[in-house]
């Protein structure tokens, strides 16, 4: 029944396509010699049926393209975007092979433009079908319809989280009927409701008596052992079978599946920002921050005046934090202590109501108006706008040993706020908080995230209970 149902949309989807390629290929044409969209043409127009004959050619490289790129291969769990680029490449490479072709027969009477028309039409044609059937069958499958069954090895982590992701999208039409596993204690219970059935060895057993469409292997690393019986058992009995890489347990920042040619490859940990990621965040970081200071630099001047005024000492106070990759650097404030203030205590948070602050110091701190020379931190490119907030090195080692995974924050570059501020999480406040929100902030980076961050901050960053 599975195989039956796959040809058929298989077939639905050959049809349309070619339909599709049919439609656009002709309206190019009529676009190119019977309009003037673009350039108006100048060399004739050349009969209709010499563009209706190489219809048949153009169907044939599709054919072998879309064969040779496996474009109609299931694409239940597969994301939308990785579909796109399918199509954009197979139907790239199909025009290519179409033009040589075309010159090859000498047929110099075709037109570029027509080309790019065809190009354009056929791709937002069949990417318009492909969005609408995916729509159509999550609705019917969220109802019930068009169900897939699957049987995962594996009740650890692993294989616990393949069950999360599918409860998660009930519109894949994914059920989940049993777990298999290796511990004969675990054999009767449940996982969320569904049953752990049997061993691994048990796998032929289950695979005779049951309905199953799809095989998730998601063994933990010390349960590797099992994998090559497993697969043997699998080979050539089942439609489809996953592999949940054991070493995705041990994944990171921004860890994910890279390649090398053809080579698959799992990165535990990589860095947050790098190409034009990192280009486009100091972009926006210079241009965001010049325009901030600009705006500010009048509240920065009377700012100065009053601590020039109320207190003696310079305005600016200068302090070792860490930042990008643990390198230290001085961050600027506005001084908001009494001169010495840390001879007798040493490096110490602030404190409410604490009495080292000047009188100006207690509404700056409270505003966070203290932290505005900063921005040139960041135009120095010290400092970003938007990142965790940098420690001081003695507070750094002190964390680092209590908290495994903090020195991971570093791999971007402090910032004036962050995810972790705008939350409530700053100052003398719970550490694991923090860096939960750190991290998040990093694994989710994005400019629309750091502009959020930033509007948020106007009111639960500059008048937070815990700035003091």
């Amino acid at each position: 029944m599975l195989k039956r149902h796959a040809r058929f949309f298989k077939s639905l989807f050959i049809i349309s396509d070619l339909f599709i390629l049919a439609l656009a290929w002709i309206l190019s044409y009529f676009l190119r010699f019977y309009t003037d969209l673009i350039i108006p043409p100048t060399l004739g127009t050349p009969p209709f049926l010499t563009y209706i004959g190489f219809l048949l050619p153009l169907w044939l490289i599709w054919g072998l393209v879309s064969e040779r790129s496996k474009l109609y291969r299931p694409r239940r769990i597969e994301h939308f975007l990785k579909e796109y680029l399918d199509v954009l490449k197979s139907l790239t490479l199909t025009l290519f092979l179409l033009i040589a072709v075309i010159y090859l027969f000498g047929r110099f009477e075709f037109s570029r433009l027509a080309f790019f028309y065809f190009w354009v039409i056929s791709f937002l044609g069949v990417l318009l079908v492909r969005y609408f059937a995916r729509k159509t069958l999550k609705v019917f499958r969220s109802r019930g319809y068009n169900r897939r069954f699957v049987l995962i090895a594996g009740t650890g982590s692993l294989g616990q989280k393949v069950l999360e992701k599918f409860e998660l999208y009930p519109e894949l039409g994914i059920e989940v009927i049993g777990f298999l596993t290796h511990n004969v204690e675990e054999v009767g219970k449940k996982i969320k409701n569904i049953p752990v059935l049997g061993l691994y060895e048990d796998l032929d057993q289950f695979l005779s008596q049951m309905e199953v469409d799809i095989f998730f292997i998601a063994l933990s690393i010390n349960e590797y052992d099992c994998f090559e019986s497993l697969y043997k058992k699998l080979w050539g009995r089942l439609p489809e079978i996953k592999v949940v890489p054991g070493s995705y347990e041990f994944l990171s920042l921004r860890g994910g599946m890279d390649e090398l040619g053809d080579l698959p490859i799992i990165s535990l940990q990589t860095s947050p920002l790098y190409g034009w990621d990192r280009v486009f965040k100091r972009t926006f970081d210079l241009f965001i921050g010049s325009l901030i200071l600009v705006i500010l630099s009048p509240i920065m001047l009377i700012i100065g005046l009053i601590i020039k005024l109320t207190s003696k000492g310079p305005v600016l106070y200068k302090q070792e934090r860490l930042g990008f990759d643990g390198h230290l650097f001085r961050m600027l404030k506005f001084r908001t202590m009494r001169v010495g203030a840390e001879s007798e205590t040493g490096p110490v948070w602030a404190k409410e109501n604490d009495p080292r602050r000047t009188k100006s110091g207690v509404f700056l701190r409270e505003t966070s108006l203290d932290e505005l020379p900063q921005l040139f931190n960041v135009l120095k490119g010290e400092m970003s706008l938007v990142g965790p907030r940098p420690e001081r090195p003695n507070f750094v080692q002190e964390f680092r040993n209590k908290i495994p995974l903090y020195m991971l924050r570093h791999k971007i570059k402090a910032g004036m706020t962050g995810w972790a501020q705008v939350n409530g999480w700053r100052g003398n406040t719970s550490l694991e908080k923090r860096i939960e929100h750190d991290l998040y902030y990093i694994q989710n980076w994005s400019i629309g995230f750091d502009l959020r961050i930033l509007s948020m901050t106007l009111w639960r960053g500059l008048f937070s209970k815990s700035a003091y």
